[in-house]
């Protein structure tokens, strides 16, 4: 499976990208980093510059149906770019219309709160999202992973670095159900 793993040109918490995307390898699928300018995006550690990844294609010539799912990485400044980029709400957005399965940690559910995509829906994040989900029409839980199948698509959404174990174990299964 082609999985996009979608982020701004910088601002990624380096091992939310990272662990998830050695995952999707190691289970034999294709990822791919997705973003909104060509080149390469810089990553961080909390605040402090990390690693710079190449771009392997850009959001608007990329066509979200030829991928079988998506991975939003977190990291504060990440999803906060993304949500004011329309292609990529518009990117995020395809995904869950044409019901395929997305996941998402930490602060990205900003970006899902952004597409509106989030109502009915039951997710986790890092707890400063809460009242943001909760206005959106979701509904927030504080558990370490969270699959919600309300809707077109699965949503595999978790809350923070210490739980990139379970949340890989987890989308990966709900991605490989949604593929068979």
């Amino acid at each position: 499976m082609r999985i996009a793993f979608l982020v701004a040109p910088e601002g990624v918490e380096q091992i939310e990208l990272t662990d998830p995307w050695q995952a999707a390898k190691d289970a034999g699928h294709e990822p791919v980093l997705v973003s909104t300018k060509q080149g390469e995006i810089q990553a961080f550690e909390h605040l402090d510059k990390a690693d710079t990844f190449p771009v392997d294609e850009v959001v608007g010539e990329s066509a979200p149906d030829s991928f079988g799912g998506l991975v939003l990485p977190g990291g504060v400044a990440n999803p906060d770019f993304l949500r004011m980029d329309d292609k990529a709400v518009a990117f995020v957005r395809d995904f869950f219309e044409h019901g395929r399965p997305v996941a998402a940690i930490c602060h990205a559910p900003w970006t899902l709160v952004e597409a509106d995509v989030v109502r009915g829906r039951e997710l986790t994040s890092w707890p400063s999202l809460q009242t943001d989900i909760r206005n959106a029409g979701g509904t927030w839980v504080d558990k370490q992973v969270k699959v919600c199948d309300h809707g077109a698509g699965k949503l595999v959404t978790s809350r923070k670095p210490d739980d990139l174990k379970a949340f890989c174990e987890t989308f990966l299964d709900v991605f490989a159900e949604e593929a068979a």
